[in-house]
């Protein structure tokens, strides 16, 4: 599952993933599934026994004091330097490896910081984090964060960002190349037949052998407890005393992780549009499945109010214009839709599938796909649906792909155990996924198989995260959001012994910075003054 943060603003550079607030912006938000790679969310058995198992789990904080071990780690002194964006400066620390041997060697991060300029009083730092797993968290405060914030956020806190291991700038993983990305991105992934589910199998195969040639001793340390407990040592680093931290998506996992392992050193923390942690992956990619076709019936019901929408006119319902789109879908299976791009690609139905799926996450799009299924319908042009999936998995015009992708995969499929383990336990699953959506039930389904190929097996296992006596930490919810479904933010809520629940009712991904005022006054409230929402309070 890729969860990537996207806030309601206007595309101005033509994919979904860039946006501007003040400045461009690159997001990184969640998405269970879409197209091909987008596949494991996390993964987990499905069982109810796993289930009940995580309910009963819980992650336990480490010791207060530092290991002796870890010492010279967390009393480094980062060299900081310009790096070539106004106004922020860089720099590289080191992490062990593998935190069970901390002499085996090292990992080198990336961190940015703009720091507070006033007036007022220095809050300190302020970490980032917009979700994936695998989105750049330099790349999003460098173009939105660190200066698409709040003023008076910004004024008094450093806003930093540091790009987990195996991600962006930090030690990044590579799979594939951009020809081979492009491959795999178009494999089908609703396979009719068994030479359809070998070509699906083979491509999962490839992708998880280039990720294992790449980076054979990283990739068994890119979990999220390992990013956690790096996020400490920057922390110290730094020279914060505690932990302050907005974190998006599946940077809500990332920071409700480090909550548990820290609790004395949580201060502030935001986990807006939350993920449930105590959730095996196959349940947590049918849920993502369900939300997706909440968003989606939204944008039908929106849709048909407008004169150019080519999947039914005004009267029509949710259920006969998702049957209209996945006949078009069906149609693209059998003859791929021309692009007029220079390397002659064509739409296929998992490319077009994501197209849709990007232009769930924020209702600003909706616009957008409107236009591009009208094209691609009535004219045959797929380049629409090409660019909003072109900007979902970061493909840039030159045809090259960044680390976002694999980096997601590497995470997802070290935290948890496979969602599926053969193509048969796909199958068997079908009805279940096509209940959940019925326009893109099956593509998801099929996307959760990925991990079943991985080249390590995984570390974690799905559980609770309590954090006690950590300070009132803010879980935001958004009720119809399409990639962490509300019921996930009062899943964690539920879990984190001194959270704090704010809602917003309304449609999107993620609710701070993507135009409530109401949900900004009250998050700016708690950063600012550390005064938290009364638990329950809702916006819209």
């Amino acid at each position: 599952m890729d969860t990537r943060r996207t806030p309601r603003s206007a595309d101005r550079s033509g994919g979904l993933h860039r946006r501007t607030r003040s400045g461009a912006r690159t997001v990184a938000g969640l998405l269970a599934t879409a197209a091909v790679l987008v596949s494991a969310c996390s993964s987990g058995s499905s069982t109810t026994s796993a289930t009940a198992a995580a309910e009963e789990a819980a992650l336990v904080a480490l010791p207060r004091s530092t290991p002796a071990a870890l010492t010279s780690y967390y009393a480094q002194k980062p060299a900081w330097r310009g790096c070539g964006v106004p106004g922020f400066q860089c720099a590289t620390i080191k992490a062990p490896l593998d935190y069970a041997e901390p002499d085996a060697g090292d990992v080198r991060l990336a961190v940015a910081r703009k720091k507070a300029m006033g007036p007022g009083k220095r809050l300190g730092s302020l970490l980032v984090n917009p979700g994936g797993p695998g989105g750049s968290a330099i790349g999003y405060v460098q173009a939105y964060a660190g200066i698409g914030y709040p003023a008076e956020v910004r004024a008094r806190y450093d806003m930093v960002a540091v790009d987990p291991r195996g991600v962006a700038r930090s030690e990044p993983v590579t799979c594939l190349d951009g020809p081979g990305m492009d491959r795999y991105t178009r494999t089908d992934n609703t396979p009719d037949d068994a030479r359809e589910t070998d070509g699906l199998v083979a491509a999962y195969r490839t992708f998880a052998e280039g990720c294992g040639a790449d980076a054979p001793r990283l990739l068994r340390h890119v979990s999220t407890v390992e990013a956690a407990r790096d996020m400490d040592i920057v922390r110290a680093v730094l020279g914060d005393e505690k932990l302050n931290y907005v974190g998006a998506s599946y940077g809500t996992f990332l920071g409700a992780t480090y909550a548990g392992l820290f609790p004395d050193r949580a201060g502030r923390l935001v986990l807006d549009g939350a993920m449930d942690p105590s959730l095996p992956a196959r349940r947590l990619n049918l849920e993502q499945t369900a939300g997706f076709e909440t968003a989606f019936r939204s944008f039908a019901r929106d849709c048909v109010r407008h004169k150019d929408c080519p999947l039914g006119g005004a009267g029509t319902s949710p259920e006969q214009v998702g049957r209209s789109l996945k006949a078009f879908f069906e149609k693209l299976d059998a003859r791929p839709a021309a692009t007029g791009t220079r390397d002659g690609r064509r739409l296929t139905e998992s490319l077009a599938t994501t197209g849709v799926i990007a232009a769930m996450y924020d209702e600003g799009a909706w616009q957008q796909l409107r236009e591009a299924l009208t094209s691609a319908m009535k004219e045959n042009d797929g380049s629409g649906l090409l660019t909003l999936s072109d900007g979902y998995y970061e493909r840039d015009a030159d045809g090259g792909y960044s680390n976002l992708m694999f980096a997601n995969a590497a995470v997802n499929c070290l935290d948890l155990p496979p969602a599926f383990d053969t193509p048969d336990e796909v199958r068997r699953a079908l009805p279940r996924f096509e209940k959940a959506s019925p326009v893109f039930g099956e593509g998801l389904a099929w996307a959760s198989l990925n991990c079943a190929y991985w080249p390590v097996h995984a570390t974690g296992e799905p559980h609770r995260i309590e954090a006690k006596g950590a300070a009132p930490i803010v879980v935001v919810g958004t009720t119809r959001d399409p990639a962490t479904p509300y019921r996930w933010a009062r899943a964690l809520a539920g879990q984190l012994s001194s959270a704090r629940l704010l809602t917003y009712e309304g449609d999107g991904h993620t609710a701070y910075g993507r135009g409530s005022s109401c949900v900004d006054r009250t998050i700016n409230a708690y950063l600012l003054r550390g005064t938290p929402p009364t638990d329950g309070k809702r916006c819209s």
